[in-house]
């Protein structure tokens, strides 16, 4: 059964609309609305709705298409919290990202018949993640069917959040033994030998990132227990070289600072039994001058072979925080301007 009723269907002029929803849990309706209604008010300013609440029941004015839209999205938030989760700001951008797509796109799989979204999802024992956006949609989609995937795109877009938090359930779910980590160490280079501490110490600062993620999917004293037992393992791509790494999630962050010598020996390390993830963005390469990207060389060689999947991402996906879409739009224009002039951006 539906977590909201449709009541009155559009009425009136032939573009506007008049939905009624009705909620079947006084709490959970509370949590939707949020603070205030925050979570309405944020729906109305994203859609360009009128939303009125009334105790468990919600009712929306608008365009027909925005109406709908409305509806959908708070349809797909009030499942989450029907399932455990939670509604944060964060959440309802997503939704509404979601909720907006298929009207452009409606022959991709995001829309289950009677107009629910079907956002894919990523299931740890400790979280829950939703698709925020059709990209991301895709990439867990990709992630979930291929063995060897490219998340490519700006910072904020959760390309390196998603790898992980999948790779984690993997291993949860016993569909791999071990979770392998790696990222170019750009700034030590091959002087990690004169950095203090063992191998996990001198290579921490480079994978502060996905520890985090880590954290986030797994309990805390669960992470130690596993890298002790070397089952997260921390592998420097100065180390991989003559390994097969079987029964795997691998992972690798930053790809767009691996030279090509780097890229190609990390590629044929996939055993069997195993994925690859790899993430990086091509506008923030930090190589040396002249040092062509092997995650660039990768994309434009591996292009159309059998099994391995990219997925762009692009500022309207980014989720970190809505200045940070504003600030990759920015640099971007920017770069533009400066190529169009002849001079570095």
């Amino acid at each position: 059964m539906s977590a909201a009723e449709l009541k009155n269907l559009p009425s009136g002029a032939s573009d506007m609309a008049h939905i009624v929803l009705t909620f079947d849990n006084n709490k959970l309706a509370s949590a939707l609305y949020g603070q205030f209604d925050e979570n309405l008010a944020r729906l109305e300013q994203k859609l360009g709705v009128d939303i009125r609440s009334r105790g468990n029941q919600l009712t929306i004015k608008g365009s027909a298409t925005a109406a709908e839209q409305a509806r959908r999205a708070l349809d797909h938030l009030y499942a989450i919290l029907q399932k455990g989760g939670e509604v944060a700001q964060s959440d309802v951008d997503g939704a509404v990202r979601m909720a907006v797509a298929p009207d452009d796109q409606l022959t991709l799989p995001t829309l289950e018949r009677k107009g629910k979204m079907a956002a894919a999802q990523i299931s740890t024992r400790k979280r829950t993640i939703y698709a925020r956006s059709l990209n991301q949609d895709a990439y867990m989609r990709a992630l979930e069917r291929s063995e060897l995937v490219f998340g490519i795109g700006p910072a904020g877009t959760g390309k390196t959040y998603l790898a992980v938090a999948h790779a984690a359930m993997l291993l949860e779910r016993g569909m791999v033994e071990r979770i392998i980590l790696s990222r170019p160490a750009v700034e030590a280079g091959e002087r990690l030998g004169f950095l203090p501490g063992d191998m996990k110490e001198k290579v921490d600062p480079y994978l502060r990132p996905l520890y985090d993620a880590l954290y986030d999917m797994m309990p805390a004293d669960k992470v130690e227990r596993a890298i002790a037992a070397e089952v997260i393992e921390i592998a420097p791509l100065a180390f991989m070289r003559g390994r097969t790494l079987a029964h795997s999630a691998v992972i690798l962050d930053e790809a767009q600072n691996t030279t090509s010598m780097q890229m190609k020996m990390f590629l044929t390390r996939l055993g069997e039994g195993s994925r690859m993830i790899i993430t990086g963005d091509p506008t923030q390469i930090d190589l040396p001058p002249n040092t062509k990207s092997g995650l660039v060389e990768a994309l434009r060689i591996l292009d159309g072979v059998p099994g391995a999947v990219t997925v762009r991402f692009n500022d309207a996906d980014v989720v970190r925080h809505p200045l940070v879409a504003e600030i990759v739009r920015a640099y971007d224009r920017d770069g533009k301007v400066a190529r169009g002039l002849g001079t570095e951006g």
